[in-house]
């Protein structure tokens, strides 16, 4: 199978409680590593700004089930320009692949800005495809998500298991630096979502682990809520 340039990983994403996510806690804490660039309280706080097309392909395909398909974001974490990339996500059913390249601050607000010819100079494939997007589809950004993010790694199989809490979309603004941008609670109810991602195989000590939360596997896309959420006040 061969979906994208990237490397090809699982991802199962689960809709959970805070009486699961403690319960997982507990025992993730005792065998898996805590994510290293992970906050004294153990989060940090991520930032994407996502992109659509004229069509919003992103949207109606996830919504309709469509197995293969791609979208384009731009991350940021703690609202720090030390690091901001340019993501595609690539997606078969359960199995994902992430292209990313570093931007500076200044290429961002270019982006942001609809000034995208310099993205025909680089020679990265993603640049170039991120181009094609604007240029023939109209691909422009839709809404940005906030959340805090809590996360282990395993080093068998590459496992990374991340819990999303408190997520937010905005709801006036499309610039990942913008401080005061206002947000509106993305989930109603006192959830979180849990992403599981390996690579050829999952330990079969964290496969028993997350069983308990094998009724709430979920199709759930961060983007989709976060639209619906601005929608729902427009």
């Amino acid at each position: 199978m061969n979906i994208m340039n990237g490397s090809i990983r699982h991802e199962l994403k689960y809709l959970i409680n805070y009486h699961e996510y403690t319960y997982l806690k507990t025992r993730l804490e005792a065998t898996l590593d805590r994510d290293e660039n992970a906050a004294a309280d153990g989060n940090y706080h991520v930032r994407s700004l996502y992109f659509d097309d004229v069509y919003n392909s992103a949207l109606t395909e996830k919504e309709q089930g469509v197995l293969k398909r791609k979208k384009y974001r731009i991350r940021t974490y703690n609202l720090d320009d030390s690091v901001i990339r340019l993501e595609r996500k690539d997606k078969y059913s359960y199995y994902i692949s992430k292209t990313s390249k570093n931007l500076t601050r200044e290429e961002f607000y270019r982006i942001l800005g609809n000034d995208c010819q310099w993205l025909l100079d680089s020679n990265h494939s993603l640049f170039l495809d991120f181009y094609i997007q604007i240029r023939d589809k109209l691909l422009r950004p839709v809404v940005i998500v906030d959340y805090e993010r809590e996360a282990y790694t395993y080093g068998a199989g590459s496992v990374r298991i991340t819990f999303d809490k408190n997520l937010r979309a905005g709801t006036n603004s499309l610039d990942i630096f913008d401080g005061a941008v206002a947000t509106k609670t993305v989930l109603g109810r006192p959830v979180m979502v849990m992403e599981v991602k390996y690579d050829s195989f999952l330990p079969t000590h964290i496969r028993n682990l997350i069983q308990i939360c094998s009724h709430n596997i979920s199709a759930a896309s961060k983007y989709v809520m976060g639209v619906k959420a601005v929608n729902e006040i427009k």
